[in-house]
């Protein structure tokens, strides 16, 4: 198990906590928690309680599948014993646990889920959890409104280039449609190209999938991640340019899916994501059975 490099910090009781991101999930970094001469020793005293083994074999039966419960079952019931000693390395190594990160070199130390870093937190007193929980929340929330600052920024610009693809439809594609009450739908038909290269569905195929959200006056492209925005906006430049090209439609739309598969990945990639083939193959690969 490797921590991504995104790494914050937060400050309990004027001692700085390193906190972590693997896989989507928080880590907090127990020796800072427990810093000192003598942290380590905090670490194992309190991971060779019996509570403590019997929470984290529970935290870990509920959220690892590939958790060895044997392993476990002879900690549990040797906890408490004077004899029984166990170390984040120890726990990890024989039990394939998740919750809990050891990490050598001058960089290192002990990381674990919020969840188990709180329970420590605990141990260590009441007060010094709940000022943790505190700072944690606060950084959630700092955290969120940046991000909800750049879907916005991203989102509007995702509008600017769709007025000049609207704009390039107008020029282009209008003056040689063959419709000729129902030319709104050209505009349609080319936004949806680009949806379907991203999302893998058309505006009208989501509303239909999403009944309630699009009661509340959503569309696809509000439900859109940062990372689809950004591609979004790439690919309506990229539309617009094609049909100033005069390029056929089925050509733009493969150009505008293999353009869409290359940057979604390589941005989730970026982003640290495990699961990019199960999430590109289900959402962003899939291709229309017709073209619009």
């Amino acid at each position: 198990m490797i921590l991504s490099h995104k790494k914050r910090t937060i400050t309990v009781q004027n001692s700085d906590i390193s906190v972590q991101t693997m896989d989507g999930e928080d880590y907090i970094c127990l020796t800072d928690m427990a810093r000192g001469e003598d942290g380590c020793d905090h670490i194992r005293n309190w991971m060779r309680t019996r509570e403590t083994v019997e929470f984290l074999g529970l935290w870990e039966t509920m959220h690892n599948p590939d958790f060895k419960g044997v392993e476990f079952d002879t900690f549990r019931k040797e906890a408490g014993l004077n004899r029984f000693n166990l170390t984040p390395q120890k726990w990890v190594n024989a039990t394939n646990a998740k919750g809990v990160i050891s990490k050598a070199g001058r960089h290192g130390g002990t990381y674990a889920h919020r969840d188990i870093a709180f329970e420590f937190g605990s141990w260590i007193s009441p007060a010094f959890k709940l000022y943790l929980m505190k700072e944690y929340q606060r950084l959630k929330a700092i955290e969120s409104n940046q991000y909800n600052l750049e879907w916005n920024v991203q989102r509007i610009l995702s509008k600017a280039n769709y007025f000049l693809h609207t704009e390039a439809v107008k020029e282009y594609i209008i003056p040689d449609s063959k419709r000729v009450w129902n030319q709104h739908l050209e505009y349609a038909e080319e936004a949806d190209l680009i949806n379907v290269a991203i999302f893998g569905c058309t505006a009208k195929e989501w509303r239909e999938a999403n009944p309630e959200r699009t009661k509340a006056g959503e569309n696809i492209r509000d439900s859109a991640s940062i990372n689809q925005l950004n591609v979004l906006a790439n690919a309506t430049v990229l539309n617009s340019e094609m049909i100033r090209d005069k390029l056929a439609k089925e050509v733009r739309f493969n150009k505008l899916k293999d353009m869409a598969t290359r940057q979604l990945e390589a941005l989730a990639k970026h982003d640290g994501l495990k699961s990019l083939k199960k999430t590109t193959d289900a959402v962003y690969l899939t291709a229309p059975s017709d073209l619009p």
